[in-house]
């Protein structure tokens, strides 16, 4: 996805909470505006444009922006080709993979920004290169309920976890997101393990845990899962700690 500057970058609005937080963690004086969704860092006070799916373009291009910075998967396609057509320069990422969160951000920050490469990617890249594959689980990981929606083919956070040794029984399913029922992913011998993260859809110690009952939870902070910023520099830390303590607690054994 080519991004060719106009010029030098003063001004930018960033429709992803991810490269949000790793422009503040940089540059934090180019943020012009951001989602609504833009959480962190805590305080950040810039200009607010909607959502990532309903982003409010008037809003955006009062803000002049000398770039404005997405993702092909968070931002619809139709707001971003409204931008365009309002004389914005667009940058859209795509991250699926660590490899490619590494590189897109280091291509945003600096080819896209024009800002040095900051240290904090170094460090997160050398957070997840000493990251052990610790576990060997097979695991369902949903995002949504009512209706159930799982990790499917091809996701960002199916790859941090298959780093970690966590692997997505619907890895290689058609769909990237498939609708799966309750009693399809609680079929005996699917999985060792359900992943549970509080993004998109909240998952709690009370919401969630007691639709697999045969199965350890792991809750999950979905910033560390599923955000691709300075966030991963604690994320292996963070996952592996979440995993491992819902493996290492009693299972309940199996009643048909």
């Amino acid at each position: 996805m080519a991004h060719s500057s106009t010029g030098t970058v003063r001004r930018v609005v960033s429709l992803v909470p991810s490269l949000t937080e790793a422009l503040a963690a940089t540059e934090p004086e180019l943020l012009a505006g951001a989602t609504d969704w833009c959480s962190h860092p805590p305080g950040l006070d810039v200009a607010r444009v909607r959502g990532t799916k309903n982003p409010d373009v008037e809003r955006v291009v009062s803000l002049a922006p000398d770039l404005v910075v997405a993702n092909e998967e968070e931002n619809r396609e139709a707001d971003l080709a409204a931008l365009r057509a309002a004389g914005l320069d667009v940058l859209v990422t795509e991250v699926r993979t660590l490899e490619q969160a590494f590189a897109e951000l280091d291509r945003m920050l600096t080819s896209g920004c024009g800002l040095a490469r900051p240290a904090w990617l170094d460090e997160a890249e050398a957070a997840w290169r000493g990251a052990r594959a610790e576990f060997d689980v097979r695991a369902v990981i949903p995002v949504w309920r009512r209706p159930w929606m799982v990790l499917g083919r091809d996701t960002f956070a199916g790859a941090l976890l298959a780093h970690l040794g966590v692997h997505n029984v619907y890895g290689r399913h058609a769909e990237r997101y498939p609708r799966v029922p309750i009693d399809e992913l609680n079929r005996r011998g699917l999985a060792d393990l359900v992943v549970l993260p509080d993004e998109p859809y909240r998952f709690t110690g009370v919401d969630g845990p007691e639709a697999f009952p045969e199965l350890p939870s792991a809750l999950v902070d979905g910033r560390s899962l599923t955000w691709y910023g300075p966030s991963l520099i604690e994320a292996p830390k963070a996952l592996t700690a979440a995993l491992g303590s819902a493996l290492s607690r009693p299972r309940v054994p199996y009643a048909p």
